[in-house]
């Protein structure tokens, strides 16, 4: 009975506008930032390198900043996440690519493919 109460208040908050992507896509993620009594909004662009699934679903983006690597845990029903724009996809075998955390430069390329219809 309170699984299927639980259920119903999660469909009525599930987001539609987040665009299907998994590992290995660049996504450039629209985040709102408050500063003050402002609010804008910034991008963080990078490889997604975990998704994981289910009401609390959230994602992994891992990108090179000044030479150091910075990564950012996104919730998707997250308020903070604006919109999310996936700009490359690539072939990965792998669920989770957490190995890229020790490759560098060329090393860390992913093979591309094309998604255009």
């Amino acid at each position: 009975m309170t699984n299927q109460i639980i259920d119903k208040l999660l469909a009525k908050s599930r987001r539609t506008d987040i665009p299907d992507f998994g590992p290995g896509d660049t996504v450039k993620v629209q985040v709102k930032i408050k500063e003050g009594d402002k609010e804008r909004i910034q991008a963080f662009e990078g490889v997604v390198i975990a998704r994981s699934r289910g009401p609390q679903a959230s994602f992994t983006v891992r990108k090179i900043s000044f030479g150091q690597g910075v990564e950012r845990i996104f919730p998707i029903q997250s308020k903070v996440v604006d919109k999310v724009d996936v700009l490359r996809s690539a072939k990965v075998r792998r669920a989770k690519l957490y190995y890229l955390r020790e490759l560098r430069g060329k090393a860390a390329r992913l093979k591309e493919i094309d998604t255009r219809a």
